[in-house]
């Protein structure tokens, strides 16, 4: 079987990911996955969300000391990924359902990919 798969990515500011988050699970899309990534200086946040082969990404951009809000009150199972996030990139996210206070994932280093980490070489394997 041969699926074409239509994917969408809408820029969110902070003030609005909440709102677009909730339409997305009204409209009865499950969340996929929430990737982080540095883009020099900054953080680029996609949520990203599926229904019937369509995906959809919400695509956040943040300074590294902006709170960033749980969906964990939409999508219960968020909280895995929003621990990875504070955990590997420092970004603090509050109201997480289970928040593990930094230490869902443990490395050698703290925030080891955070934007802000002084230092050497950067490695990007985990």
């Amino acid at each position: 079987m041969t699926v074409n798969e239509e994917q969408t990515t809408i820029s969110v500011a902070l003030e609005d990911l909440l709102r677009e988050v909730e339409a997305l699970h009204a409209d009865g899309y499950r969340l996929v996955q929430i990737g982080c990534t540095d883009i020099g200086g900054a953080y680029e946040i996609n949520y990203s969300f599926d229904k019937d082969y369509r995906f959809k990404n919400l695509r956040l951009m943040v300074g590294p000391d902006i709170e960033v809000p749980s969906i964990s009150g939409i999508y219960w199972g968020a909280f895995v990924y929003e621990n990875e996030t504070h955990d590997l990139f420092g970004i603090p996210v509050t109201g997480i359902n289970i928040d593990f206070k930094g230490t869902f994932i443990k490395s050698g280093e703290k925030f080891p990919f955070s934007v802000t980490r002084s230092g050497g070489d950067r490695c990007r394997n985990a």
